[in-house]
């Protein structure tokens, strides 16, 4: 398969840049595989679209602010743009540091713009003035940006400094910078685990309100965590979409989780899962345990492409996403290609909001 064949036309003024004020206010458009089918709800009406004994899954990854704006030490700006006096450019030193993936204690692997002149050994700090507030050091260089990085804090612990100096990592179609209410909005209700780079983002729709009624409809729920990274929002830099590599993303399933999910498939319950982030563990785990969910902690870098054989899911909440991303090819695997471009095209021309603060998909 080609990256092109899962390209679409979007609007640009169909990416939404802000939530709506109530989470659950969104649109919801509802696939029916067997009968192919689209119909046009609301998100509020998704415990109606459910039945007694459904299994939503949902992952209670907590966002933490991962994006650090610092500055090389000892670099001063320098200058550019000599091609025009009258309006010259300044190149600063100001650089952006996105943690995406812890290693071991303090060190991270991040990603680094611009990264191109940021070498091994340098440190960038960041807060404060002189030495700043916290420091990362760099340790080794990766592809496209990457680089290893090892954290100190001037006072107390690299947790607390991160929280207290970085910024929401909003992804770069959101065109403005963070403010205060992203740091409420850009989190799940539900969400307790901190470790994600970016948010499930599936979950922002539900509401105490929604949970509730879903409660009173027989519905059960339960948890796992994924703590989202580069593996899930990662371009795909091949043309032939099989040689992608997936960067692995820790997960954790409770005693009590894999109970429940494996009690719901004995008993051929639909197990639904609340984002691509839980597909991506589930089937992860059921792979590698002849189709039964194992408590447990591990890493994931499963890829699922068209082709793939679930053992686990049975229905999906997802957001809208990106043409050529992984996150689409998953969809497309769960619910087939051209149904779901049939979809996205429908969506278009709807008025759908689309990605992260957009408005969302069932697909049973």
């Amino acid at each position: 398969m080609f990256l092109a064949d899962f390209d679409y036309a979007l609007p640009p003024d169909l990416i939404a840049q802000r939530p709506l004020a109530d989470r659950d206010s969104s649109r919801m458009l509802v696939l029916d595989r067997a009968a192919q089918s689209l119909q046009d709800r609301a998100f509020r009406d998704l415990p109606a679209a459910l039945g007694p004994g459904d299994l939503l899954v949902f992952n209670n990854t907590r966002v933490f602010p991962a994006r650090l704006l610092g500055r090389r030490r000892g670099t001063k700006a320098q200058r550019i743009g000599e091609h025009n006096p009258a309006r010259r450019e300044y190149l600063t030193s100001e650089i952006e540091l996105l943690l995406t993936r812890p290693e071991s204690g303090d060190t991270w692997q991040a990603l680094v713009r611009p990264g191109r002149k940021v070498r091994t050994g340098e440190r960038i700090v960041f807060g404060g003035a002189g030495a700043g507030e916290l420091e990362a050091e760099v340790l080794g260089r990766g592809e496209y940006g990457m680089r290893r990085v090892r954290l100190r804090a001037r006072e107390g612990s690299v947790d607390d400094a991160v929280d207290r100096l970085g910024h929401v990592p909003l992804p770069p179609y959101i065109r403005r910078t963070d403010d205060g209410s992203d740091r409420l909005a850009y989190q799940t209700v539900y969400a307790r685990v901190r470790g994600a780079v970016a948010a499930p983002t599936a979950g922002l729709h539900f509401t105490e309100r929604v949970l509730a009624d879903l409660r009173t409809r027989g519905v059960e729920t339960v948890e796992i965590t994924l703590h989202v990274g580069l593996g899930t929002f990662q371009p795909v830099h091949t043309e032939r979409v099989e040689e992608h590599k997936m960067e692995a993303e820790h997960f954790e399933i409770a005693e009590s989780a894999a109970g429940s999910i494996n009690c719901a498939l004995d008993e051929h319950r639909r197990v639904i899962a609340v984002g691509t982030t839980c597909v991506r563990t589930l089937e992860h785990v059921a792979r590698e345990n002849a189709g039964r969910i194992v408590a447990g902690r591990g890493e994931t870098s499963l890829f699922i492409l068209p082709g793939f054989a679930f053992k686990v899911t049975r229905g999906l909440a997802t957001n809208f996403h990106l043409p050529r991303s992984t996150l689409l090819m998953l969809v497309s695997a769960f619910a087939g290609r051209e149904f779901i471009l049939r979809a996205y095209r429908h969506a278009v021309e709807e008025r759908y909001r689309f990605y992260s603060y957009g408005d969302c998909m069932l697909i049973l």
